[in-house]
C-alpha cells in the first residue's frame, strides 16, 4: 500500500490523457493559491513535487500574479505609509505617480526586467527637464519599492540591482558667511520679532526647519542650556524626527539661551509650541517659507538660498571651518554617521587640511 503524502506536502492524481499532476498550495498576496507540476509517470511527479514544496518551504516561491508595477507601488505606498516621515511618504508617492506609473506601471510586476528600468532612466535624462538629483530620487524610490517586493518574496531579484542608477549631483552648497548671518539676525530681529529665536536656533543649532516647527516649551531645559528634539512637524503633521540619530540633545550657544528667555517673556497660556501661528497652531512649512523667510530674505538683499542652506548648512560650515571635529558636527546636526556629515561639507575640509599642516610643522 503506497504510503499517504503529509499535510502540505500536496497530493498527486493521473489525469485521463495520462500525464500525471502533483498538486501543493503557496501563501501569496492574494492569499493561498494552488500550484501544479507535472510528469510523464507518478515517480517523476514525485520527484518534482517534493522539489517543489521544498523550494516553497525554503521561501523560494515567488508569485506577483497579475500584479502591475503600478498596482504594486499603490499596494507598497499603503503598506510604508506611517512607517516612515509625511514628507518623504508624499515624494515617494509624486516620484511614482508622475515618473515611475506612467512609463512602465503597466508592466508585470514579474515580468519587469533591467533594460524597462535602464531605459525608464536614459528617458527621463534626454528630457533635459529634470535635474540629476531628481533622477537620483527616482531610482531610489524605485529600488527601494522593488526590495521590498523581494522581501514580500514576490520577485527572486530586484531589477534595479542591475542597472547604471544615475548619478545625483548634489551640487556646491552655498551657505551663509559670518557677517550676512548677523545681516539676517539683525534683520530678523526688527521685521520679524516673533521669530527671531527661530532664526537663532536654526544658526547655532543646525536644526531643521520641520525640528524647529515641532519644538514645545516642555523640550526645553533654559538653566541647562539644552533642548531635545523629540519630533517634527510637516504641514500640520507631527511625525518622528527624520532618522534614529535625529532624537538627539543639543547644547545651546548663549545668544540661543538668551533668545529663547526673551522669546518666552511672551509665551501664550496653554499653547505647547515655541513657535506658533496667531491660532496657536504649529506654523506650515510652505506658509512660513512664503510669508516670512522670501521677505526676509528680499529686506536684506541677501542670496535666494533656502533656509535649510541658511540655516543647517551655514552651521555646519561655520563649525567645520572653526576646527570643529566632524564627529561633534554629526551629533550636533542629528546624521545617521560621520560619512553623511563628510559626504555633505567636503568643499569645507580641504581647508581644514592647512590647520592640520600648520599643526604638523608646530611640531618640529
Amino acid at each position: 500500500m503506497a504510503k499517504r503524502r503529509g499535510r502540505g506536502e500536496g497530493t498527486i492524481y493521473r489525469r485521463k490523457d495520462g500525464r500525471w499532476v502533483g498538486m501543493y498550495t503557496v501563501h501569496t498576496l492574494d492569499g493561498v493559491k494552488r500550484r501544479s507540476v507535472y510528469g510523464k509517470t507518478k515517480a517523476e511527479t514525485r520527484v518534482r513535487l517534493t522539489e517543489a514544496v521544498a523550494n516553497r518551504d525554503k521561501g523560494l516561491v515567488f508569485d506577483a500574479g497579475n500584479l502591475s508595477v503600478g498596482g504594486y507601488l499603490d499596494k507598497w505606498l499603503e503598506a510604508i505609509r506611517g512607517t516612515v516621515g509625511e514628507r518623504t511618504w508624499e515624494r515617494h508617492e509624486s516620484i511614482a505617480r508622475l515618473h515611475v506609473k506612467p512609463a512602465i506601471g503597466g508592466t508585470k510586476l514579474a515580468a519587469l526586467n533591467p533594460l524597462q528600468v535602464q531605459s525608464l532612466y536614459r528617458a527621463k535624462s534626454r528630457s533635459g527637464v529634470l535635474a540629476p538629483g531628481s533622477l537620483k530620487r527616482i531610482h531610489t524610490t524605485l529600488h527601494k519599492a522593488l526590495k521590498q517586493a523581494v522581501r514580500w518574496q514576490m520577485i527572486p531579484r530586484n531589477p534595479c540591482d542591475s542597472v547604471d542608477a544615475p548619478k545625483g549631483y548634489r551640487g556646491e552648497i552655498k551657505p551663509l558667511d559670518k557677517l550676512q548671518v548677523r545681516t539676517l539676525l539683525d534683520a530678523a530681529k526688527e521685521a520679524q520679532p516673533r521669530l527671531y529665536a527661530l532664526y537663532v536656533l536654526g544658526v547655532t543649532a543646525g536644526m531643521r526647519q520641520g525640528e524647529l516647527i515641532g519644538l514645545q516649551w516642555n523640550d526645553l531645559d533654559m538653566e541647562g542650556s539644552r533642548l531635545t528634539v523629540k519630533r517634527s512637524v510637516f504641514k500640520g503633521k507631527v511625525n518622528a524626527p527624520k532618522t534614529a540619530r535625529s532624537s538627539r540633545t543639543v547644547r545651546l550657544a548663549g545668544l540661543a539661551v538668551e533668545a529663547l528667555q526673551e522669546h518666552a517673556a511672551n509665551r501664550r497660556a496653554g499653547v505647547p509650541w515655541v513657535f506658533s501661528t496667531r491660532n496657536g497652531t504649529p506654523l506650515d512649512c510652505g506658509n512660513f517659507h512664503s510669508d516670512h523667510w522670501k521677505p526676509l530674505l528680499r529686506r536684506t538683499g541677501l542670496p535666494d538660498v533656502t533656509f535649510h542652506a541658511a540655516t543647517m548648512h551655514t552651521c555646519a560650515t561655520l563649525l567645520l571651518s572653526e576646527g570643529v571635529h566632524l564627529k561633534l558636527v554629526a551629533d550636533l546636526l542629528g546624521h545617521r554617521s560621520i560619512r553623511t556629515t563628510a559626504n555633505i561639507y567636503s568643499h569645507v575640509l580641504p581647508d581644514m587640511q592647512g590647520e592640520a599642516v600648520k599643526a604638523m610643522d608646530s611640531f618640529f
